[in-house]
């Protein structure tokens, strides 16, 4: 199970994805695909964190990363990251991302942001549309019987 480390914060993670204190129950495996660069920070525990890089050796080299308490791992955008505890006890981490440490370019936020908020929200309305011409085409046996005319309630559900 994962969990904010302070409960307080929980509000403030809904925009910020990740970002925070967590903690990850024993026997329990977090995959997280960031969308922007950012710091895992191992803050108690062990952790084994994959990162699916190209295998080039043994250990740290071949995409496996073992963290203890204090050490912190960077990770580009778009990598999908696995996160283990090692040890018996709950691993608590931090993710920060990149935006917080790094300022944002201008061109970034006057257009980058707006197109990736246009892709977003046309993929939305496209499936919206989509799901409501399937919920119309079953529905359509409903008010259409036989020959072409509608249905009144009494020849539906006959006394």
């Amino acid at each position: 199970m994962l969990s904010p480390c302070n409960p307080k914060l929980q509000q403030s993670f809904s925009a910020a994805g990740l970002a925070g204190c967590w903690k990850l129950a024993p026997g329990r495996v977090l995959g997280v695909r960031p969308r922007t660069e950012g710091v895992l920070l191992i803050t108690q525990g062990e952790a084994w964190v994959t990162l699916n890089e190209r295998p080039r050796g043994h250990g740290n080299e071949s995409g496996d990363h073992f963290l203890q308490a204090g050490q912190q791992l960077s990770v580009r955008a778009g990598r999908h990251l696995v996160i283990e505890s090692m040890d018996r006890a709950p691993l608590q981490f931090e993710w920060t991302p990149a935006a917080r440490w790094m300022p944002r370019s201008r061109w970034d936020e006057a257009v980058r942001q707006p197109l990736r908020d246009l892709h977003r929200a046309g993929w939305l309305a496209g499936s919206a549309l989509l799901r409501l011409l399937l919920g119309l085409a079953g529905y359509s046996e409903y008010l259409v019987a036989g020959r072409g005319r509608t249905l009144s309630p009494h020849e539906v559900n006959p006394p």
